[in-house]
C-alpha cells in the first residue's frame, strides 16, 4: 500500500516513516511542505495520504489545502489527516467532499499503533476515520448551528459512534445491545434528521458530520 507522508517535524516524520514500514506500507514520498505535498500527490497518486494540517510555508491549513487541491485533480483521493488541534473548518472542508476515504486524528492517536495503522487502512480502503474527540467537538458544533434535540440521548451516542466509523456491530458490541436495535437507532436518527438512509458505512458517517457542521 503506497502512501505520501506530509510532515514537517523531523523527528514525527522520520518515526512515521519507520511504522508506516513497519507494518508494510511502502513510504514513496515524504515532504515537509505544502507546495511539495501537492506535488507529491498528484505525482504519486497514492492508495493514501496522512497529512500534517499546518505544513509550511504558512504553517496555518498549508497541508489540508494541499490535499483538497490534490483530491480535485485526484478525485477519490483517500487522506487521513492528522493535527495537534481539533480544526473544525477544516474538518467540515474535508468532509464535503464525499468521494474517498477520509480521516482526522489528533496526533497524540499516534503513541496508539494499532489504532492508528488500523485508521491509515481504514482510510485507503474508502472508509472513515474520526478521532473521538474530533467527534464530540463537531457535534457540539452541530448542536449548536441547528437543533439536534430531537435525538435521544441514546440516539447521540450511537451517532457519535458512527461518526468514529464503527460499524452497526461494533456499535452494538459498545453499547452490550443486539444489533438490530442499533438498526432502529440509526433508522431514528436519519429520519429525525432528515437524511436518506444508506447502507454504506463511509457515505452515512460523512452525510452525518457534513450535515452537522454545513452552515
Amino acid at each position: 500500500m503506497r502512501v505520501v507522508l506530509g510532515e514537517d517535524l523531523v523527528l514525527l516524520r522520520d518515526g512515521l516513516i519507520r511504522l508506516l514500514r513497519a507494518h508494510d506500507f511502502d513510504v514513496v514520498e515524504a515532504v515537509d511542505s505544502g507546495p511539495a505535498l501537492l506535488d507529491a500527490l498528484v505525482a504519486h497518486r497514492p492508495d493514501v495520504a496522512v497529512v500534517d494540517v499546518r505544513l509550511p510555508p504558512t504553517f496555518t491549513d498549508e497541508g489540508l489545502r494541499a490535499a483538497i487541491t490534490a483530491r480535485r485533480r485526484v478525485p477519490g483521493l483517500p487522506v487521513l489527516v492528522l493535527s495537534q488541534y481539533v480544526e473544525q473548518l477544516y474538518a467540515r472542508e474535508l468532509l464535503s467532499d464525499r468521494a474517498g476515504g477520509v480521516g482526522y486524528l489528533l496526533k497524540d492517536r499516534v503513541s496508539d499503533v494499532r489504532r492508528f495503522v488500523d485508521a491509515v487502512r481504514r482510510v485507503a480502503s474508502g472508509g472513515t476515520a474520526m478521532d473521538p474527540e474530533v467527534v464530540t467537538q463537531l457535534l457540539a458544533r452541530g448542536a449548536r448551528d441547528r437543533s439536534l434535540g430531537t435525538l435521544t440521548p441514546r440516539e447521540r451516542e450511537v451517532l457519535a459512534l458512527m461518526a468514529e466509523g464503527r460499524s452497526n456491530a461494533a456499535i452494538a458490541a459498545r453499547l452490550f445491545v443486539t444489533e438490530k436495535a442499533i438498526g432502529k437507532h440509526i433508522a431514528n436518527i436519519f429520519g429525525k434528521l432528515d437524511l436518506p438512509l444508506s447502507e454504506d458505512d463511509n457515505r452515512r458517517v460523512l452525510a452525518v458530520l457534513t450535515y452537522l457542521e454545513a452552515v
